[in-house]
């Protein structure tokens, strides 16, 4: 059972950045892919950004390349989404999830979900 904790979310200005963080109960974040989803209301969750924490592998949405990046601190057992160039459009509860084995895309593929954490971007 892996517990995830998400932080740093928040309101921002268009072109601002924010940085997210998900704590994870795990012994070890070795063997897990970690990934962020985000979701408005009405909509599917997108996937944002995610990686494979053995090799540092990572992938990233079409809408967010260039602007977020995805980090780890295996000490902290702590995964990072650093968010820059933020728009309007980036508005939407941001959830970390982690499944055991290598990055898949569907949402279904993850086991464990953080209580998600609001970033909301104002022009």
């Amino acid at each position: 059972q892996v517990q995830l904790v998400e932080s740093g979310g928040g309101s921002v200005q268009d072109g601002g950045s924010l940085k997210l963080s998900c704590a994870a109960s795990a012994n070890t974040l070795s063997g897990l892919c970690l990934a962020w989803f985000r979701q408005v209301p009405g909509k599917e969750r997108e996937g944002v950004a995610k990686i494979f924490a053995s090799t540092g592998k990572s992938y990233f949405g079409d809408s967010v390349k260039g602007r977020f990046t995805i980090s780890q601190d295996n000490a902290k057992k702590t995964v990072y989404l650093q968010m820059n160039n933020l728009k309007s459009e980036d508005t939407a509860m941001y959830y970390c999830a982690a499944r055991v084995g290598v990055c898949r895309t569907p949402p279904s593929e993850y086991n464990y979900w953080g209580q998600g954490t609001q970033v909301t971007v104002s022009s």
